[in-house]
């Protein structure tokens, strides 16, 4: 019997092929973006899984509270709050702490440098905390002691090529010292899918050993509670109820941060909140992020459109199968008559929606292994190109396919089985008034949800092109910026930078060189407490700091409104500070006029206000300016910003490359294009108008679909209405109208409940921009246009063949 069900089935596919192929088509498209899409959630919600103890590590946020004012939130914190946990709480098994150690290493046997800036000091508990997978080398001793290092196997190939790396070492340049590191241990490479990317590990012991070398007597990796730069990552022991050990938090700030003596006569205050481990990548987006993570609402929402798509595609299965009723009514009918029952009927066509599902997935499975490398290109995993998703990601997809194969296939099933054979065999048979609802409901749904997206894909878009094309209040364009050389000692670093400074000016197609700690698009994390000395000696507040040479304002085109700008004419200036407006508001000044001559206090040091430069981007449009107060330091050498001209830019760069290792052989020649690296920042954003554009355009193509079985329904319902019409005169312009009128009522309605539930949307996710654009009535107005031409151009298909038929075919039988 099953056999016989499904010979049928194949029968009537390839009776009525182009039914067939449009139905599949449908299926084909959905399915396909279903796929990719649950591709792409399953990796973005698969990071930070793989160690073991992943369910039992959580890692902690900093919140600074400034006169009861937010003042920041960062991923980082202060060095001693871990062992300190570790003491206090016995939910605490254990605890690693992170710190950038992005510096010069060099192999000096193979004359092979690079400026590594993925690099981290770590407790050795790190190795086993996140099942750190060593090659070579004792996980147990490979950190224990200073100098000591483990490397990835990518790193120990690029510093030591087919060598043998353990047991040889790395050579350390900073600016006041050299240092030899030693390689103990090579790892597998972590993960791509990592909150971390992790080139090598320095023991932690080295960072104390660094600092007691500068002078610090307290012991401050272990004991400071004021230096916030740490990641802080605790593993829990099994079973703690996160929410209860983290109600904790308040009272131990209070106990060893708040209660300091400095907190209380400024009124400042911390928090401290745990994030989950697995959570860090898609919920965690403060300041000091190790990477930049993705974006947990906008991964949701994708995922949102994978069912949403589905369902798109079964409901037009439903409108072309009861667009279809009419055709096989009398097929029903006569296998009524010769005994069929209601039940196998039901059966035949379950068995027809889920061979066309069948071949549908087959084709769609076939298609994203085939389409995977372009895609994942696309979301920027140009590693990767093979199909891949999590096994609980293929059981949810099974379930809703074989789910919505069977209620797709269920409602055309009952409605065809149910016409009375006596009726349909003498053509006296019409469908049900709550049918004809039911489908106009399901027309109505899909174009709200095609509405949604026009609107949604245009608004995105819109927020991209504002970010990229605002004025940052500093000129980005044509900078080079080179990495800054690290391995000459300050003693001499003037002697050889001033020579420098002369041979870059020298080069053909430079414009300007200026010096500075930090350049626009990255994040600084310079900070310190700073306030006001005045009558009312108002509490400190934390600003941002960036050090410059003298040309750094003029080279980035920096507006200074009030005062002026450093100058080799003041002697003076190296106790003088430059403000932005932001930072001229926090510190409590009336105005720009007023903060001129103002005395500020910055860790016991007073310095004067000599200008206020306009508020400019530091970071893109996401985040607010931040207050920043601006130095003096022409021995600063982080960032060398280079403008040049583009008439010969790789003469130009390989100009400055000679120039460079000419001067500083010992560093290497990094650089890259500032508005290049700028625009980075909004790399996730266009990604997500990309990925969200991409689907959102197939949606509305299978819901076109949908709207073509029920428009082909109609007028095969109405074939005779249109013969007489036309018989008694009728024009095709008003035939036309008459058979589009139903439709585009319906795409109408369609369009009065997307406006609300669009704007609710795409208005939350605006919020997450501190500048951000407003929605404009004219992008609904585009959207409902949209939708209506796409709804027309799609019914006039089915109209235009009809109305340009002979009535005569159509009138035949009467």
């Amino acid at each position: 019997m099953l056999f016989n069900y499904f010979k049928i089935a194949f029968r009537n596919l390839f009776k009525r092929k182009g039914y067939a192929f449009l139905n599949i088509l449908g299926l084909v498209l959905g399915i396909t973006c279903c796929l990719m899409i649950f591709q792409y959630v399953s990796y973005e919600r698969s990071f930070d899984g793989q160690p073991p103890l992943a369910d039992q590590i959580v890692r902690l946020r900093l919140d600074a509270y400034h006169q009861g004012k937010l003042s920041w939130q960062s991923a980082t914190s202060y060095p001693a709050i871990a062992p300190t946990m570790k003491l206090d709480y016995p939910e605490v098994e254990d605890f690693c702490r992170l710190i950038d150690a992005n510096i010069l290493l060099s192999n000096d046997e193979k004359n092979v440098k690079y400026s590594d800036d993925k690099g981290y000091y770590a407790d050795a508990s790190f190795l086993r905390m996140f099942n750190v997978k060593l090659i070579k080398g004792d996980a147990k001793t490979a950190l224990d002691a200073p100098d000591k290092m483990v490397v990835s196997q990518t790193a120990a190939k690029k510093y030591f090529g087919n060598d043998e790396p353990v047991g040889k070492s790395l050579v350390y340049r900073a600016p006041y010292f050299t240092r030899v590191i030693n390689v103990t241990g090579v790892y597998e490479d972590l993960p791509v899918n990592s909150h971390l990317i992790i080139d090598h590990l320095i023991s932690y012991s080295t960072l104390g050993a660094i600092n007691r070398f500068y002078g610090d007597t307290s012991n401050a990796t272990e004991t400071n509670f004021g230096w916030y730069d740490f990641y802080s990552y605790i593993q829990l022991k099994k079973g703690t109820d996160l929410k209860k050990f983290e109600a904790k938090f308040p009272a131990f700030c209070d106990k060893y941060i708040n209660s300091q003596d400095w907190a209380k006569k400024n009124n400042i205050k911390d928090e401290l909140y745990a994030i989950p481990l697995r959570d860090i990548h898609l919920y965690s987006n403060y300041n000091q992020e190790a990477e930049v993570n993705g974006n947990g609402k906008a991964v949701g929402f994708i995922y949102l459109i994978a069912f949403i798509i589905l369902v798109i595609a079964w409901i037009n299965y439903i409108n072309m199968a009861t667009a279809r009723s009419v055709e096989r009514a009398r097929e029903v009918g006569v296998r009524k008559v010769l005994g069929a029952r209601r039940d196998q009927l039901v059966i035949q066509f379950l068995t027809e929606s889920l061979l066309l599902n069948v071949i549908a997935f087959v084709l769609a499975l076939a298609i994203s292994f085939a389409l995977t490398p372009a895609f994942n290109n696309m979301v920027g995993r140009s590693g990767s190109h093979r199909f891949f998703l999590l096994p609980e990601y293929w059981r949810l997809f099974s379930m809703v396919f074989l789910l919505g194969t069977f209620l797709s296939g269920l409602y055309p099933a009952f409605v065809l089985s149910g016409f009375q054979p006596v009726k349909v065999l003498k053509g006296l048979f019409k469908n049900s008034t709550s049918g004809m609802i039911l489908r106009k409901g399901l027309i109505i749904a899909q174009f709200s949800v095609s509405v949604i997206m026009i609107v949604g894909t245009i608004i995105v878009f819109q927020q991209v092109k504002y970010m990229r094309s605002q004025d940052l209040g500093a000129n980005i364009s044509q900078t080079l910026v080179i990495n800054g050389a690290v391995s000459v000692v300050d003693s001499v670093y003037q002697n050889i930078f001033q020579p420098f400074r002369y041979d870059v000016m020298q080069t053909p197609g430079v414009k300007n060189l200026a010096v500075s700690s930090s350049v626009p698009g990255k994040e600084i994390y310079w900070t310190n407490g700073v306030n006001r000395i005045g009558p009312d000696n108002p509490a400190a507040i934390t600003l941002y700091h960036l050090g410059v040479d003298y040309d750094f304002i003029p080279a980035y085109n920096m507006q200074v409104l009030k005062g002026r700008n450093f100058s080799k004419e003041f002697g003076t200036d190296d106790k003088a500070v430059l403000l932005n407006e932001t930072a001229v508001d926090q510190l409590g000044f009336k105005s720009a006029d007023d903060a001129i001559d103002g005395k500020i206090n910055r860790g016991g040091d007073t310095v004067k206000v000599i200008g206020v430069v306009k508020d400019f981007h530091q970071e893109g449009l996401r985040r607010s300016i931040e207050p920043l107060i601006v130095f003096l330091r022409p021995n600063v050498r982080n960032n060398y910003s280079i403008k040049v001209s583009t008439s010969d830019l790789p003469g130009t760069i390989s100009a400055l490359g000679k120039v460079w290792s000419k001067h500083f052989p010992n560093d290497p020649f990094d650089y890259f294009f500032l508005d290049e690296f700028f625009d980075q920042q909004y790399k996730s954003d266009k990604l997500y108008g990309k990925v969200f554009g991409l689907f959102a355009s197939l949606a509305i193509l299978i819901a076109c679909f949908g709207l073509l079985g029920l428009s082909a329904y109609n007028i095969i319902q109405r074939t005779k209405e249109i013969g007489i019409r036309k018989v008694l005169g009728a024009s095709s312009k008003n035939l036309l109208i008459l058979l589009s009128r139903d439709f585009m009522t319906l795409v109408g309605i369609a369009f009065i409940i997307a406006i609300p539930v669009a704007w609710w949307i795409m208005n939350n996710w605006l919020q997450e921009f501190a500048y951000r654009i407003h929605i404009q009535w004219w992008v609904f107005a585009i959207a409902g246009v949209g939708a209506a031409m796409i709804a027309l151009g799609t019914i006039s298909y089915q109209a235009v063949k009809a109305i340009v038929a002979n009535p005569v075919n159509s009138l035949r039988s009467e």
